[in-house]
């Protein structure tokens, strides 16, 4: 992986991830063109069932999940590691689901440049983080940028955003809960007693408790509308290349991984923020105000700098200002 150029696994990755995104929104909302198809439980259900199936196939047949082979797993490991974890997993994709019922996408994406903010606030309340002054301006930069864009919002929905933020809160603990030794939810995690896992592997053992958990959920709170409405609403192609692209992007991101350094990461997740929120408003109609711009590019900012370590963000200050200064 170390060989491959980033530049178009970067453009793979970013591909994926905001299709993914895209293709969920176009699913689950109620506008005019979309599929109104209602039922988030279901739909993330079905994603996981499906990942729950291919990680064991590509296990099977390919190279890509030979990480399961290192990992000393055990019944305990299992109910006290796996099991929580995957629940806080499965309550984070449910709720962000939920989210896209009633916001639109360019906002959601406003919304989810808190989880840093959320992550590292629990991460210094658990004592695994310092505060300093560093990290205590671009909490405040990051924190205001998001008010300031969900004062803009024109179709602020309370629902809606109580769900995304519930996403937002399970999404923190859960990434918590792991030591994280990458920049990207999806990076090479530690468990706390000292599991290693890449990507691929996390979520061979994630999927299926996720997937069992979230279909006890479904008869209590979609009932068996979803399941008589999903064929004549969704199709069986439609659904299966939504599940083909959630799990692609989870394979992309072991490429990623693997052949981008840190900084790449975060400016390649600060593009891909931007194009969702563009193509939101391109296919989707969403309306974006002036003042939600502004809050979201305080936001972003604040975003790159948490994310980028002081010696390369001090590196990459000293790089532009030779720049400028020879001219």
């Amino acid at each position: 992986v170390k060989r491959i150029h980033p530049a178009p696994i970067i453009a793979i990755w970013i591909f994926l991830s905001s299709s993914v995104i895209l293709f969920n929104a176009w699913i689950l909302g109620d506008d005019e063109g979309d599929l109104n198809f209602r039922y988030p439980i279901f739909l993330t259900t079905t994603h996981l069932v499906y990942a729950s199936i291919g990680t064991r196939l590509m296990r099977r047949f390919t190279h890509l999940c030979d990480g399961v082979d290192s990992v000393e797993m055990s019944w305990h490991r299992w109910y006290t590691n796996i099991v929580p974890i995957g629940a806080l997993f499965s309550a984070s994709l449910i709720f962000s689901n939920i989210a896209y019922l009633t916001l639109n996408v360019s906002f959601i994406q406003m919304l989810k440049a808190f989880t840093s903010v959320a992550v590292l606030g629990m991460s210094v309340m658990m004592g695994l983080e310092q505060f300093n002054k560093r990290t205590a301006t671009t909490v405040v930069a990051i924190s205001a940028g998001v008010a300031i864009a969900s004062y803009g919002e024109l179709n602020f929905v309370f629902g809606g955003f109580v769900a995304q933020c519930l996403g937002i809160l399970f999404e923190a603990t859960r990434l918590v809960n792991l030591t994280l030794t990458d920049v990207v939810h999806s990076a090479i995690q530690k468990l706390l007693q000292g599991l290693r896992m890449d990507p691929l592997t996390s979520l061979y053992y994630y999927a299926p408790v996720c997937a069992v958990l979230n279909a006890l959920l479904i008869p209590v709170f979609e009932g068996w509308a979803p399941f008589e409405q999903v064929l004549d609403r969704v199709g069986p192609v439609t659904l299966f290349l939504n599940c083909n692209c959630a799990l692609l992007l989870n394979i992309s991101v072991v490429f990623l991984i693997g052949c981008a350094s840190s900084l790449v990461l975060t400016l390649s997740g600060v593009l891909k923020d931007i194009l969702l929120v563009t193509g939101s408003v391109v296919l989707f109609g969403s309306t974006v105000t002036f003042v939600q711009m502004f809050g979201y590019a305080i936001a972003l900012t604040g975003l790159f700098v948490f994310k980028t370590p002081p010696e390369v963000m001090a590196a990459y200050v000293a790089h532009l200002k030779a720049i400028v200064g020879g001219r």
